[in-house]
Parts: structure tokens; C-alpha cells; sequence
């Protein structure tokens, strides 16, 4: 079931949470809210049939004099969580995440994010880029940003991993977005980032590894290129798909055309990723996601 959308603004919250599916579940949470003087603007909900389990997002406001501050809204709704056996979150929508770029050498998905950013259509706050390489640090101070250059070779990996960690830790990070960052993250990393990581990769794989894909795609003739945003997991690109995306192509296209269009579909999907992770609309779900657009 979908209702209209409502575009976010500081008086409106987002009430997401996954549970066993359950007569009453959907009652329950209206019947909360409107006891709490609080009306819903946006409903969303999907029960995934085989795991019988229940997902949904709600974007409600304030409805009266009488609707408790956010904390007291939590400490209540927790009553009925607990009856369902919910895994539940609450947001203030005029909260924006906390978000850190990581880049290497490629600009492009980099440069996408930050025209949105700064375009107001992108709902986060940017509060850094770190980088293995110093390629882009200019255009990224250029835009207002903190440039953080932490290099990396086979074996200051480790100690490398810990400084990322220590600026997600430090700017307070809610989602860290690797835009074309070329470096595989450890296990350990992958860990600490669970769930608020999300990568952008070619859609070749696991075809075309390596360097030069679109070389080695220009070469076996492909009619389809496309890109794929996904959270990170230890097990390297296969994390749960947030979003997808192709362009066809013919014989007539060069290697430069496929490099161009590929780049262009990468920045395009990981920009979608982003927003959709930012206004709370992706709920993992075991190796997949349900995402309410």
C-alpha cells in the first residue's frame, strides 16, 4: 500500500521498522500516532511473503498541541515494538545525515554528488572527502569541503584503515559513500561500517574484472552497460543492491563512448543510493532491500 508522498520539512518525522508479519501491526502504529495528536502524510508498507516478514515507513507530522517531543514519542512506541517484536527507527526529517566521500582517482561520481549537494537536491551534509590519492583535493576545498588524504600501500593498510575509521568516528559519520574509492576495504572495516556504507561499481561483474572494464567489454561486444550501488560487505560486491541502472549500446560505439555512458550511469545510480539511504527509504533485508521510492 503507497499513499502520496510528502516532501520532507522540520515538522515532519520518519517512523521506519521491520517485524514478523502480524494482524494489527499497521492499526497499531496509526492508532499510536493519532493518540499522540501526530497525522500521517506518507504510508508505505510490503510483507515479503517468503519470510513472512513486514516492512514500513511512515512520514507523519504534528496534529494538534498535545504531540510529545521525539524522545517521548520513542520511550512510547516502544511498548508496541516490543509486542510485535519490531526493529524500529524514528527520525526528525529536518535532520540531515552525516555523509563522507571516498575517492581515488576517478572525479566523477565525486563531482555528481557534489553538484546535487550543493544544488540543494541531495539531503545530507557533506562533512568531508578522504581520499588514497591527492588528485582531487583542490576541487573538493574549491567547494567548501575538509580534504582528508590518507594514503595507502600493502602494508600501512591497517593503519590506513584505523585513520578512515578515526574520521567516521571523529565527524560523527552516518553514512560513508565510496565513490569509486579503489581500495578494498578489510572485514574488520566492512564490520564497523555495516549498513551505512554504500559502494558503485560497473555492472560487468563478475565479468571484466580488473583494470580497464570497458576495454574489455569493447572487446567482447556488449549491448548492455550499466552500474550497480550496494552497501559494502565483507564478501567484495556482493552487498545488498539498492539500486540498478543500464544504457544499451551497438557496435557503433567506442571505447571512450562506453567509458563516458558508464560513467555517467555510475553517477546517476549512486546519487539515487544516496537519497534513498538519506530519507530512511531502504530497509535491508537479508541479502536484498525493500525500498520505498
Amino acid at each position: 500500500m503507497t499513499t502520496t508522498p510528502a516532501t520532507a520539512d522540520k515538522d515532519q518525522f520518519i517512523l521506519i521498522l521491520k517485524c514478523p508479519d502480524r494482524k494489527g501491526v499497521v492499526a497499531a502504529v496509526s492508532g499510536f500516532l493519532a493518540d499522540n495528536d501526530a497525522s500521517i502524510l506518507e504510508s508505505n508498507h510490503f510483507n515479503e511473503r517468503m519470510t513472512d516478514q513486514f516492512y514500513m515507513r511512515t512520514v507523519f507530522r504534528q496534529d494538534g498541541d498535545d504531540m510529545p517531543p521525539l524522545e517521548a514519542l520513542r520511550k512510547g512506541f516502544d511498548l508496541i515494538a516490543r509486542r510485535f517484536n519490531m526493529e524500529w527507527e524514528l527520525f526528525d526529517a529536518s535532520i540531515k545525515p552525516k555523509v563522507l566521500i571516498a575517492v581515488s582517482k576517478f572525479g566523477h561520481c565525486l563531482y555528481d554528488l557534489l553538484h546535487r549537494w550543493r544544488s540543494g537536491i541531495l539531503p545530507v551534509d557533506i562533512v568531508g572527502v578522504v581520499s588514497n590519492h591527492d588528485d582531487m583535493r583542490s576541487f573538493v576545498e574549491w567547494s567548501g569541503i575538509p580534504y582528508f588524504h590518507l594514503p595507502v600501500t600493502k602494508d600501512s593498510k591497517a593503519e590506513q584503515e584505523a585513520g578512515f575509521l578515526g574520521l567516521v568516528k571523529d565527524l560523527d559519520v552516518d553514512l560513508v559513500v565510496l565513490a569509486r574509492y579503489m581500495q578494498i576495504l578489510s572485514p574488520d572495516l566492512c564490520r564497523a561500517l555495516s549498513g551505512r556504507c554504500i559502494n558503485i561499481h560497473h555492472s560487468f561483474l563478475p565479468s571484466f574484472k580488473g583494470a580497464k572494464p570497458y576495454y574489455q567489454a569493447h572487446d567482447r561486444g556488449v549491448k548492455l552497460i550499466g552500474a550497480t550501488a550496494h552497501y559494502v560487505t565483507a564478501a567484495l560486491d556482493e552487498g545488498p543492491i539498492i539500486e540498478q541502472d543500464v544504457a544499451r549500446v551497438d557496435h557503433s560505439k567506442t571505447v571512450e563512448d562506453l567509458t563516458t555512458l558508464g560513467r555517467d550511469t555510475e553517477s546517476q545510480v549512486l546519487a539515487r543510493a544516496v537519497k534513498w539511504h538519506s530519507e530512511h527509504r531502504v530497509l535491508i533485508n537479508g541479502h536484498k532491500t525493500v525500498i520505498f521510492k
